[in-house]
């Protein structure tokens, strides 16, 4: 049997990489017989580059950049030519991961993007045709302001302190947006991401993925309240884009993605980008449906497989495609909060958890590897026919 195995990262354990080259122990510890090929994933989050790195044909420029709390860290672009078209690939977790911070430091409230708009000035020194700035797994909330500080949209000391100096900001802070929207006129920016999440709302960064990032809930009714500001300021230096079928301003705050990496996702609109789904991004770049149509199986799987996996994450990504191959998928995960009925309505035929219990969290976060590999090796008893 041909097996492929394309999971995610496992969130604060283990990457992409690493997550694959476990479950391939494992099923191979079972059914040595198997036949498996690895293809690591990403939606946009941290190992974008790592995964694109592995199967484009391209040069990587290493620099060093600011991380959320202004210390230099290092970071990289990779940069393709295809056919006359230069494109730059950005993980913008290189710059605003919330992997780069230890547990105390986390506070969205004062975490800024100025790194992410780093990269972005670093990448249009190599004159790309595209640039596809990959999305997720952010420790920031400021509506991408730091970033287009260093872009020279407005004053480091008005936009570049994080989400809740926003509210703040005086009316002329984004004074030099038009003018960094002209450096990018010629450049296709393209946001790679796996929410649709709008910037405001209940269902918007603050809201959503503030807590996630160490907000209380204090903080997170201040940075919503912030960042409604910035929109106010937005709103005073940039007209509205018109829909071209009605002809109607659009609110760029309330596009889906707009919310993305607090709210990256939505400077970059107002720099004229376009969003696409991340996975399906880097299904394509890899050439994932070309390889599972020669294979019988297909393992993805993530750090949780939770009702956020649902919204565009890799292993819903990854059942998807497979389904269109005729392929059935399974999905191996640290935990596993979502039900058989919503599984089996995605074309997922099974969902195994690495840990159910309290103790079992814990030896998993202890030996990622080791528990990973041992899940693999009792899934693949039910999976291949040998064993």
């Amino acid at each position: 049997m041909h097996v492929v195995i394309a999971p995610d990262s496992f969130t604060g354990t283990l990457t992409a990489t690493q997550a694959a080259e476990a479950i391939a122990a494992g099923w191979h510890d079972t059914a040595p017989h198997d036949a498996l090929t690895l293809l690591p994933l990403s939606d946009g989050g941290p190992g974008f580059l790592d995964v694109l790195g592995r199967s484009l044909d391209g040069d990587t420029v290493a620099l060093t950049v600011s991380d959320p709390v202004g210390r230099q860290v290092p970071a990289a672009i990779l940069i393709v030519d295809d056919e006359g078209e230069r494109t730059a690939y950005i993980e913008s977790a290189h710059a605003a991961g919330l992997h780069l911070l230890g547990p105390d430091e986390r506070n969205p409230a004062n975490t800024s993007t100025w790194g992410v708009g780093q990269l972005l000035k670093a990448a249009l020194l190599e004159q790309p045709t595209r640039m596809v700035v990959g999305l997720g797994g952010s420790a920031t909330n400021d509506a991408g302001a730091g970033l287009l500080a260093a872009l020279g949209a407005g004053p480091a000391d008005a936009l570049a302190r994080g989400g809740q100096a926003l509210a703040a900001a005086p009316d002329d802070a984004l004074s030099g947006l038009l003018g960094v929207r002209e450096q990018l006129a010629g450049v296709d920016l393209v946001l790679a991401t796996d929410v649709d999440n709008p910037l405001l709302g209940f269902k918007g960064a603050s809201a959503v993925f503030g807590p996630q990032k160490g907000a209380t809930p204090e903080q997170t009714q201040e940075l919503e309240g912030a960042l409604g500001r910035f929109t106010e300021i937005v709103a005073r230096t940039l007209p509205a884009p018109l829909d071209l079928l009605t002809g109607a301003p659009r609110r760029l705050e309330r596009e889906p993605g707009a919310g993305a990496a607090g709210g990256l996702g939505y400077a970059l609109l107002l720099l004229g980008g376009r969003r696409v789904s991340g996975v399906e991004l880097v299904l394509d770049a890899v050439g994932f449906r070309e390889i599972v149509r020669s294979s019988d199986l297909v393992v993805t799987g993530e750090g949780t497989f939770d009702w956020q996996s649902l919204q565009g994450k890799v292993a819903v990504g990854v059942a998807e495609a497979a389904m269109e191959c005729g392929l059935p998928s399974v999905v191996l995960a640290g935990q596993v909060l979502v039900g058989r009925r919503e599984t089996m309505g995605l074309g997922i035929s099974g969902a195994y958890a690495v840990a159910d219990t309290p103790a079992e969290v814990d030896a998993a976060l202890l030996d990622p590897v080791g528990t990973l590999r041992a899940r693999a090796a009792r899934v693949a008893r039910t999976w291949s026919p040998a064993g």
